[in-house]
């Protein structure tokens, strides 16, 4: 769960972030070999994506704003929510999330909680999610669903938010009342936020050269909650 002395559950300005450019971050070493082959190794269990919002600020008003949003989180120290415009939903960007989304677990008839999360690659990409990591399937954790956005089933049944099931919207865990009887398929829609902080501790702004159509530059990057 995010501490409270380092996130703020506040997003930044959704019009900027619309903007933006960015995506996921990999670290991989890669040795090359005498033979001419290659060693591959995968440093990062999870991708880390970077984004830069100055493509968005198109007006002294919203560079105002971004100012304002920088200075209320201090710089880098605290941690928000940031919408990333091509990647925000459990389906493809034109569809709306569904119940049947994401495949997130198989019950066992005795576990409660359970993570969102969204699969990329496999049966992951805009259909129902897989489970079991074949053909490279990469399953990431969804830590900031948006709030009134999520959908749960058990075996293609819906499920009542606060009746068969909570959900804590600062982590993207869901609890059952009950726990799902063993083998039976839990999936889940939802919209999501993207952790993030500023990686930088200076907005480097040139009126001038705003003026004349170069944007500022105004980086940020995922954190871990």
């Amino acid at each position: 769960m995010p501490h409270p002395d380092d996130f703020h559950d506040i997003r930044f300005p959704v019009d900027i972030g619309f903007g933006s450019s960015g995506g996921p971050q990999r670290s991989t070493q890669i040795v090359a070999l005498g033979s001419g082959h290659e060693q591959r190794n995968q440093r990062w269990a999870s991708s880390r994506r970077r984004f830069d919002a100055g493509y968005g600020v198109k007006s002294l008003d919203n560079l105002q704003r971004v100012v304002a949003f920088f200075e209320a989180r201090r710089g880098p120290l605290y941690a928000f929510r940031f919408r990333d415009p091509a990647d925000h939903k459990s389906c493809l960007p034109s569809q709306a999330p569904t119940a049947r989304d994401q495949l997130i677990a198989i019950g066992d008839g005795i576990e409660t909680r359970f993570q969102l999360t969204k699969a990329y690659g496999g049966g992951g990409e805009g259909g129902e999610g897989g489970g079991g990591g074949e053909g490279g399937e990469y399953q990431r954790p969804i830590t900031l669903p948006v709030d009134g956005s999520t959908q749960v089933a058990v075996d293609e049944r819906l499920q009542t938010l606060d009746t068969d099931y909570t959900l804590e919207t600062s982590t993207g865990q869901i609890r059952f009342e009950s726990p799902p009887a063993a083998g039976a398929r839990i999936s889940a829609g939802f919209e999501f936020d993207v952790p993030v902080r500023f990686d930088t501790d200076h907005l480097a702004v040139n009126l001038a050269n705003f003026a004349a159509g170069e944007v500022p530059s105004i980086p940020m990057v995922e954190v871990r909650l």
